[in-house]
């Protein structure tokens, strides 16, 4: 009997539907069936949750249900299915989330080949933005990596006598952060991390109703505050302290402070909140902040999350919150330059700014040999009389551009980085960018493997002083035009295009646009002259590529023609014979009226291609009229 390789525990409770439309994921994996094991762990469901599963186990022989008395929180059936698990690793997933189809023998595997402890898959989301710990693959790593704390929920792979080893278990009861504290501490102990960051692994999607966002964070019963308390404890015994802003652990409290902490002073939380609840969090936070968390900490953020701390911990909530409805308003802004393909690639330099509620630049400026945050945006705001220090324009600064499959919810990470710099506006006053080349390959971005058919939308990622945004890349584009040529590549066209929002945005093998209406006003100008039944097509880009079918209608008979790489360009071909009389035919693609070219027809022969902007002379027209004429021919041939 084949040794189990990976067992997958998922914690129910009250599941209903949502475990139907997992299990198939899970079912589904190209891993053969007896080499893993489904573990579920009903926690004492009310609803017809449990029949559903021991349905899906009858007909499942690597399924098991167990049930255990209601606990209130995923923990404690975690660690039931643990006790319970055979599989060389465990892979945790929630009972509303789904497997890419290969994601287990993938996963194991990267672990096998690294012996690796933990193993990150690449995760799909709509309930977070993408990560920057997923733009490569890496077969080993430590917590040194400290990137790693931006994946801190419990979907991954854990070595199960790894697990053992270190006695890692979840709290069990109402313990909000059970996550963190349980992959925290497998962080610190594992010997060797893997990231598998070429394959969504897991997908986490935002439930129609809402089930899976945590509510009441911060009801008492659930214990947030010492909660948050235990894991900085953990990581603060498991690491060296250092004043150093950049030791390993003022790196890895950065994440608790900025999201668990930081966040109870800053928008959208801060203006959202009934005030007097919100005071008390703001006092909560303070607390843990000024009792917990070294000082190193605040002092390596950015200027605005710096001044965000300054005012937590001196208690000043009217001034957080004053900063919160500037910082509100501020918005990021890209801008697109010398769209184009280049190399089988779509190309443009991209800059991304912010600008404050006003539309002007969030600006830095000079004075007394030093850089002082916008005064325009901090007008009005207590405590920032004298104006905030700016220590360093570039902390933990950084622009990303990714690339979301609209069907799908995967991001992929276009090739290349986006540097920041500052951008002198003169009068003392600059401007901190980030800019570089979008070079997204269609044939490859997406973990070395082609996109798939469909819509995907360019966005990016911005975080700079401290403020960060997810920004739509637009140019200056007509909103529902195309924004560049089309591309013959891997067999298929990419028609870039500028949506309806003005949002650059790549359809591959036409899931929305035609080839057609995209090219009309190019094709029109075509001036070419084709040989044979084949058209030069300038504005079609070509790589190494498969021929693609397209149909045409040449004067009223419907025919396949097809798009082929000549050089680097398309060329379109059409059949050597069509049922047309002798003379001059339009060929049109479907929806579209405009000509993408003429065919020259002789007694059904196709003689040659000409674009629409082609003018023949006297003499051409003579030839064709003559072109079946013997003596002629042998004339020509000479």
């Amino acid at each position: 009997m084949p040794r189990i390789k990976v067992s997958v525990i998922v914690p129910v409770y009250n599941t209903g539907k949502y475990v139907d439309e997992c299990a198939p994921s899970l079912l589904g994996q190209s891993l053969p069936a007896d080499e893993y094991e489904v573990i579920y762990v009903d926690d004492g469901s009310t609803d017809d949750t449990l029949g559903r599963l021991e349905k899906i186990a009858a007909a499942h022989p690597n399924v098991q249900v167990h049930t255990r008395p209601n606990s209130g929180w995923p923990g404690a059936p975690r660690n039931h299915g643990m006790r319970h698990a055979k599989g060389e690793y465990i892979q945790f997933v929630d009972h509303d989330d789904t497997l890419g189809p290969e994601a287990l023998e993938r996963l194991y595997e990267h672990a096998k080949s690294n012996d690796a402890d933990v193993v990150i898959g690449k995760m799909s989301s709509t309930m977070v933005r993408p990560r920057r710990l997923f733009r490569h693959t890496v077969d080993a790593c430590t917590i040194e990596n400290d990137e790693l704390m931006q994946s801190m929920s419990p979907h991954k792979m854990f070595r199960r006598a790894f697990v053992e080893e270190h006695g890692l278990r979840f709290p069990e009861g109402p313990w909000i952060l059970e996550d963190l504290l349980f992959v925290s501490a497998a962080y610190l102990k594992a010997e060797r991390i893997s990231i598998l960051a070429d394959y969504p692994c897991y997908y986490w999607m935002k439930r129609d109703d809402g089930g899976n966002n945590t509510q009441h964070r911060f009801n008492p019963r659930h214990g947030f505050w010492s909660n948050a308390r235990t894991i900085v404890r953990q990581i603060k015994d498991g690491t060296t302290p250092s004043d150093d802003i950049d030791a390993l652990q003022n790196r890895l409290l950065h994440r608790l402070y900025h999201v668990e902490v930081l966040s109870r002073t800053r928008e959208p939380e801060i203006l959202r909140e009934d005030p007097a609840e919100q005071r008390e969090r703001f006092e909560a936070a303070r607390e843990l902040a000024t009792t917990e968390f070294p000082a190193a900490v605040r002092e390596g953020l950015p200027a605005v999350s710096r001044l965000r701390a300054e005012f937590l911990e001196r208690g000043d909530f009217d001034g957080a919150f004053a900063l919160a409805e500037r910082v509100r308003e501020v918005k990021a802004r890209s801008q697109v330059g010398g769209l184009r393909w280049e190399d089988g690639s779509l190309v443009a330099e991209v800059t991304l700014d912010l600008l404050r509620g006003d539309g002007e630049p969030l600006v830095i400026v000079e004075r007394d040999g030093k850089w002082w945050l916008d005064p325009e945006m901090l007008d009005g705001v207590p405590g920032t009389e004298d104006g905030w220090e700016v220590r360093d324009p570039f902390r933990l600064a950084h622009g990303e551009l990714v690339v979301k499959d609209r069907d799908r919810e995967d991001w992929w990470y276009p090739e290349g980085d986006l540097d920041v710099r500052l951008k002198s506006l003169g009068e003392g006053r600059s401007q901190v960018v980030a800019s570089g080349r979008l070079r997204l390959d269609p044939e490859r971005i997406a973990g070395g493997r082609p996109l798939e058919r469909g819509v995907h939308d360019v966005w990016a990622f911005v975080q700079l002083l401290g403020v960060d945004r997810m920004v739509r890349v637009t140019g200056d584009g007509t909103p529902g035009e195309p924004a560049a040529g089309p591309a013959l590549t891997g067999g298929r066209l990419a028609l870039p295009y500028w949506t309806g929002s003005g949002q650059l945005a790549l359809d591959v093998d036409q899931r929305q646009r035609r080839f057609g209406t995209d090219t009309a006003a190019a094709a029109g100008q075509n001036a070419e002259r084709g040989d044979g039944q084949a058209l030069p097509l300038p504005y079609v880009a070509a790589v190494d590529s498969a021929p693609v079918v397209v149909k045409v209608t040449v004067a009223s008979v419907k025919a396949d023609a097809e798009l082929v790489r000549d050089g680097a360009i398309a060329h379109l071909r059409l059949p050597a014979r069509l049922k047309l009389p002798t003379g001059r035919h339009p060929v049109t693609l479907p929806k579209t009226d405009t000509p993408i070219a003429y065919a020259v027809v002789r007694d059904g022969a196709v003689l040659r291609l000409e674009g629409p902007a082609y003018e023949a002379g006297a003499g051409r027209r003579f030839l064709d009229a003559v072109g079946d004429n013997r003596r002629v021919r042998r004339v020509l041939g000479r």
